[in-house]
């Protein structure tokens, strides 16, 4: 059996009706930074976070069969408190407690969360197409 020894995360996808709307929001957020991207025929935009992440933010198709996002899809999840469980983006951010500060200024919608260990802080929400995100207060040891 072939080994994946080695391997690491190449990029996330996220499809979208307007990449460009998203893009705007990950870079004013996180801190993105756009990089070159390959022509694919379709619009698309690649977006940086330090030296390993990568989103793929993709012109969505207009002939999917496939929800859009959660907001969109039959059994929607539009209350950050269901995300903990759900399908979602963790982003570690150092200064945790001022970045959520500015996701509330912005009038981002939170969920809050602290780990039982007493230490680990977590926030919960969506990006404009519903996408889910959290941030945490630590980062894991690998």
């Amino acid at each position: 059996m072939a080994s994946a020894k080695g391997a690491c995360l190449n990029h996330i996808a996220r499809e979208s009706t307007d990449v460009k709307r998203l893009s705007r929001f990950y870079k004013e957020i996180f801190g993105f930074e756009q990089v070159e991207s390959p022509k694919f025929g379709v619009e698309v935009i690649w977006l940086k976070l330090g030296s390993s992440l990568c989103l793929h933010l993709i012109e969505r198709n207009p002939d999917s069969k496939l929800p859009e996002s959660p907001w969109t899809a039959t059994s929607a999840v539009a209350d950050p408190s269901n995300l903990p469980r759900g399908h979602h983006i963790c982003i570690y951010v150092p200064n945790f407690d001022s970045f959520l500060q500015n996701l509330k200024e912005k009038g981002i919608e939170v969920y809050e969360k602290t780990l039982p260990d007493g230490k680990t802080k977590q926030a919960f929400f969506f990006d404009p197409d519903g996408n889910g995100l959290e941030i945490s207060s630590q980062c894991p040891e690998l």
